[in-house]
């Protein structure tokens, strides 16, 4: 066990090395993405407005208009991170064949790659969430610096999500359809929009047993009910631990493996 979780921290600081590598591939799959477009990456902001301003309208209310719109805001910022992350994950290596086949890349470096993309088209949404914050005239005040620290542990978060998730889809190809289709539920079954009113009965139970609601209460708390969730960031670090101590020895394990798999 010793020689493969060396032989993974071996692979993971060799793509730290490398970041030049993957943080050009990943802007340029960016580019690629809306090439040709009038707007180019602007459609990620685009989008996510329209989508945020939809659900603003459609399920708020006269009463605490303002508050629930932050609420709405900053929950879907974090769910269209989480989603675009356990969507894309499961064929991850599937996706990226012949560079594994034909290089000689450390395997992280394709974790990276997919983390690095996922940060730059929440980037966009993260400056559409700011525009609605300050239309909606949200106090900004020193407790939002915990919601800067939330950001750091969701993106924490993410390689070992995408190396576990993109190991599975690797040796199991359906996988990638079951995450599809369970990010499309999960939205609502996470309080992304609802939860702003009382919780009880199943929606208590969905809110209070849905681990995806801490890490959207870590970003929103802060911002929208100016307080700091203890618990919540407790039980997300230890959730980044668990993950990368499953993610570490699965990387050792089979890192040489995937390109006979694919």
């Amino acid at each position: 066990m010793g020689k493969l979780i060396a032989a993974a921290l071996a692979d993971i600081r060799e793509a730290l090395r490398l970041r030049a590598v993957w943080i050009a591939l990943a802007s340029e799959d960016i580019g690629d993405q809306h090439k040709r477009t009038t707007l180019g990456p602007f459609w990620l902001l685009l989008n996510y407005l329209i989508f945020i301003g939809t659900f603003i309208v459609v399920f708020g209310g006269p009463a605490g208009e303002g508050l629930f719109a932050a609420y709405a805001a900053t929950g879907l910022f974090v769910w269209f991170y989480i989603m675009d992350i356990l969507g894309q994950s499961a064929a991850l290596f599937v996706r990226e064949e012949s560079f594994i086949k034909g290089t000689i890349l450390p395997l992280t470096t394709y974790v990276l790659r997919l983390t690095m993309q996922s940060v730059i088209r929440s980037g966009y949404a993260l400056i559409g969430c700011a525009a609605i914050l300050l239309l909606m005239q949200v106090p900004i005040t020193a407790t939002w610096s915990w919601s800067i620290v939330a950001l750091g542990i969701i993106i924490l978060a993410t390689p070992p999500t995408i190396l576990i998730l993109a190991l599975i889809g690797a040796f199991f190809p359906d996988m990638q359809f079951i995450m599809q289709n369970a990010v499309r539920v999960g939205m609502f079954l996470t309080p992304t929009f609802w939860g702003f009113d009382e919780v009880v009965g199943w929606r208590g139970v969905l809110y209070h047993w849905n681990p995806f609601t801490y890490f959207l209460e870590i970003f929103r708390q802060p911002i929208v009910f100016d307080t700091v969730p203890v618990f919540a960031l407790g039980f997300c670090l230890v959730v980044v631990l668990v993950l990368w101590a499953i993610a570490i020895p699965l990387l050792g394990l089979f890192r040489k493996q995937i390109a006979f798999m694919i």
